[in-house]
């Protein structure tokens, strides 16, 4: 390869990688340990002590193949990095509402026909606090009945109730 041309190729693997960013800068932990890396920011504005954070998840988009849901996914990352950031885990209560299509990340393995990839991550949301919803509205819909939820998933009347609970309860609605 001609000078010209290697030094064409060392700038577009720079240019993808920048694009890219660099993964290496993100982790899991350090409360829900396997799910939601994040990295640590430096120079980012400090967080007030004694804040509280009570943040909601909408969650309508199913989890695609092999991999857990991406909102449930974010919702371990916010914990993570608000835990990392020096807010003590006491403070950060995450509430997540499911409905439509997303049902199907709630459900056991034998309301499912396959293996869930989220079910691990949602044992580990639960373990940590997190209020975890499915829309009775669409569960009736599915015909998923209380039975095929996993452990510590709730029901609720519908999406739109929980929402309206939720926020009188003071919590905000994430929108990412």
């Amino acid at each position: 390869m001609k000078a010209s041309g290697f030094a064409l190729l060392l700038a577009a693997l720079l240019v993808s990688t920048t694009a890219l960013g660099d993964i290496r800068a993100f982790s899991t932990g350090p409360a829900i340990e396997d799910y939601g890396p994040a990295a640590l920011v430096s120079g980012a504005m400090p967080i007030p002590t004694g804040t509280t954070f009570k943040i909601a998840f909408d969650v309508r988009v199913a989890g695609e193949g092999d991999k857990p849901n991406r909102t449930l996914e974010a919702a371990a990352r916010f914990f993570n990095m608000h835990a990392r950031a020096g807010v003590p885990v006491q403070n950060i209560e995450l509430a997540v509402v499911v409905h439509g299509p997303a049902h199907r990340d709630l459900l056991k393995v034998s309301a499912r026909s396959e293996p869930n990839p989220s079910a691990a991550l949602i044992e580990q949301l639960i373990a940590h606090g997190v209020k975890i919803h499915l829309c009775g509205q669409t569960a009736a819909f599915y015909d998923v009945k209380v039975q095929d939820l996993l452990p510590g998933v709730e029901m609720s009347l519908s999406a739109m109730t929980s929402h309206a609970l939720l926020q009188q309860q003071g919590y905000t609605l994430n929108p990412f």
